[in-house]
């Protein structure tokens, strides 16, 4: 299982948010390639960088601290916030990203996801993020009646590299992932499945890891709060 160390941009800063509440952000850095170069240092095969201001805005905001990011470092990163069309998928991938994850445009444009996975084979994920089991999109902010894993198994046969589920309500929360909620997800598809919100300890780790069937676990506030560290987690899973 690989674990994705998350740097989450508001404003060009490396913040946290709590629940995914824009005014609950706690700013842990100012210098986003500074804090991926430490990532690296500490062992990681992958980031994941998020866009804030991109997800509620429809479009990229932070792009300069992401291409700083990108210029810094040598391990492949993936990205979602504010990618909605083709030609924003088109410039992502040519300045360096491995990956854009497409959340909103999942529900609101599933033929978009469909057309990027054909046109850039395994650099497009899919962003899943919930409430209670139904999907929410635009930065969380507006929910919709679609249950996850309906969502997922609709792009099975589309050529997703994997699908990244986020439980809102246990994200920056710092109260341990869905362990459950996860694992069903992931033995209802093929893609692989990548845990996001909550993961705040080595023990959460090892509980998603022994589920067997969980890809990856994305973590950010445990990192950069010091109540995991990076090097023996990884360690630990490899």
């Amino acid at each position: 299982m690989i674990l994705y160390p998350a740097i989450d941009l508001k404003d060009g800063a490396c913040v946290r948010l709590l629940r995914g509440d824009m005014e609950a952000a706690t700013v842990f850095g100012e210098d986003p390639a500074a804090q991926a170069q430490s990532f690296v240092a500490a062992g990681c095969e992958w980031l994941h960088l998020v866009d804030l201001n991109g997800a509620f805005e429809g479009r990229p905001v932070n792009a300069a601290a992401v291409e700083s990011i990108l210029a810094a470092v040598d391990v492949p990163a993936q990205l979602g916030g504010g990618i909605r069309d083709m030609a924003t998928i088109e410039a992502w991938l040519d300045r360096g990203l491995a990956r854009v994850i497409l959340g909103t445009v999942a529900v609101e444009n599933p033929d978009l996801v469909r057309e990027a996975a054909r046109a850039f084979p395994g650099k497009v994920a899919v962003g899943l993020d919930a409430r209670n089991g139904r999907v929410a999109t635009r930065g969380w902010a507006t929910e919709t009646d679609m249950q996850v894993t309906d969502l997922a198994k609709s792009f099975e046969d589309a050529g997703v590299a994997a699908i990244i589920y986020t439980d809102i309500d246990r994200d920056g929360a710092m109260q341990g992932p869905n362990v459950a909620a996860t694992a069903a997800l992931a033995r209802a598809v093929e893609m692989p499945v990548i845990a996001s919100g909550g993961v705040s300890s080595m023990d959460d780790l090892l509980a998603l890891r022994d589920t067997g069937v969980i890809a990856g676990a994305i973590s950010g506030r445990a990192l950069y709060d010091g109540a995991l560290d990076l090097s023996q987690a990884i360690a630990a899973l490899g």
